[in-house]
């Protein structure tokens, strides 16, 4: 095992997370608020620690594993929220350690679950680095590190396969340093684009900033207590629009770029997401359009949240705390279903559960006809043994640690009940961000213990990198040299 590796790319990120740390340091500097001091104390605290750590290992072998692969995303995204959170509570805006970690955490992994319940009370600087994260975190901490440090071996597509989302991860272009350059690209481009679009409505440059950097990282954090609903119709369709496309997968947009239209129109994940989103807009807007003064105003509010939901962005428009069970249970199901695979959304994805209803089918098949062979096929190719092994192994694993989390949360006492913890759980597990119940879209998880906020903020990091990393980083072994 090479541990150098791991620290030195480790350290290479710190460094680079210091320089992000100055722009929000230049966001309080414009609005002359004096938290800038935070964010410089805590961009030299990421510098000084990472430049250690770069240079004890400079000498280190490029070689590069699946094992250094996964140790490297586990420890970076650790890392990276332990000194994310410095700001919060230097400033004093989020005195505590265990709230200002669990806020960025859920920064970090595009969760959008928040302790804070009185937005109007952080800085511009705090509201930027709040949601910046997302954007971050939203491609990958390590996606940007392996598109932008140098010296970087070929085989960092190990950091990319342990980060990036989904079932399947490949290289787009040949290169892993090139695949994560095209990923920002068309990432980069299309935040702009939604933050032009936004700018055009009744936002200010800073509102569309924040509120792009939420939908782009699928995370949902605002400014208002309201979150969305404040805002015109025009701003909710272009948010709404804008979760849907952060929700398709990137590999999608790069077939764009060069020009084969015909092989988007043929995926099946996009066809499925899309009509899954469709039918639930449909579900939820009949549901509830008694609730509201008009049919438009039913769908505009189903078709934002479940955009919102289903992308795991958290965004909300009004509480749907107060909506009908038959809409409360579609939205719970979204919840788990998630977007595509490689998008910057969580929950199961859409990918796998299109298997595994297709291998459910194939096994009721076989009872019937023990004889039959038949063939489990994903966007027109049979999947093979291994990722028909590796999703049946994931969901097994997400079951057993979904259910652990829900069992230590419980010991939680009154005020929670089981809607709470359970849809906590759910929420922060698929990173989506509100709940029901007290963490619904108009409450917070400020109410939780430091210990059930720490388990949470665990929930969220297991949920962004899909469990395993951070489990092969928990087990000893994988830290022995051979």
């Amino acid at each position: 095992m090479n541990r150098k590796i791991v620290f030195n790319i480790t350290g290479k990120l710190l460094e680079a997370l210091a320089f992000i740390l100055l722009l929000p340091m230049v966001v309080s500097i414009i609005y002359r608020e004096g938290e800038f001091l935070s964010f410089l104390i805590a961009a030299a605290v990421s510098f000084i620690i990472g430049f250690v750590l770069v240079m004890f290992t400079k000498n280190c072998k490029k070689d590069l594993y699946a094992r250094e692969g996964f140790l490297i995303v586990s420890l970076a995204w650790i890392s990276a929220s332990l000194i994310g959170s410095l700001p919060f509570v230097l400033s004093g805006e989020i005195p505590s350690f265990f709230d200002a970690f669990f806020e960025t955490v859920s920064g970090f992994t595009t969760t959008g679950a928040s302790v804070v319940t009185d937005l109007s009370s952080l800085s511009h600087g705090t509201l930027f680095w709040r949601s910046f994260t997302h954007w971050i975190g939203g491609m990958g901490v390590l996606v940007f590190a392996v598109a932008f440090i140098g010296n970087l071996s070929d085989k960092a597509i190990h950091i990319l396969r342990a980060e990036m989302p989904g079932p399947v991860v490949g290289k787009i272009v040949p290169r892993a340093k090139d695949t994560s350059k095209v990923l920002y690209f068309m990432y980069f481009f299309i935040t702009l684009v939604q933050v032009i679009l936004l700018w055009l409505g009744d936002m200010n440059l800073f509102e569309a900033l924040i509120h792009t950097f939420g939908t782009a990282g699928t995370g949902g954090f605002g400014i208002k207590g309201d979150s969305i609903a404040s805002y015109s119709a025009y701003s909710q369709w272009i948010i709404t629009a804008f979760m849907l496309i952060f929700g398709i997968n990137f590999n999608l947009y790069y077939l764009v770029l060069i020009k084969r239209f015909k092989a988007i129109l043929k995926s099946t994940e996009l066809r499925t997401y899309l009509g899954i989103a469709i039918v639930s807009v449909v579900i939820i807007t009949l549901n509830i359009n008694s609730a509201f003064p008009s049919f438009s105003d039913a769908i505009r509010a189903a078709a934002f949240q479940v955009s919102s939901i289903m992308t795991t962005t958290g965004f909300a428009t009004s509480d749907f705390n107060l909506w009908p069970n038959l809409s409360k249970t579609v939205l719970l199901i979204l919840m788990f279903v998630g977007a595509c695979a490689g998008s910057t959304a969580g929950g199961l994805k859409v990918s796998r559960v299109v298997i595994l209803f297709k291998m459910g089918l194939r096994e009721i098949k076989r009872m019937i006809h023990p004889r039959s062979v038949g063939s489990v096929k994903f966007e027109g190719k049979e999947v093979d043994e291994h990722t028909k092994s590796s999703i049946t192994t994931y969901f097994a694993v997400y079951m057993m640690c979904f259910f652990a989390i829900l069992f230590l949360l419980s010991f939680e006492k009154a005020p929670f009940d089981f809607e709470t913890n359970f849809s906590a759980v759910a929420a922060c597990f698929n990173n989506i961000g509100p709940g029901f119940g007290l963490v619904g879209p108009m409450g917070s998880y400020a109410q939780y213990s430091e210990f059930s906020k720490i388990l949470l903020s665990f929930a969220m990091l297991f949920g962004r990198l899909e469990i395993f990393p951070l489990l092969i980083a928990l087990i000893p072994s994988t830290w022995r040299r051979k």
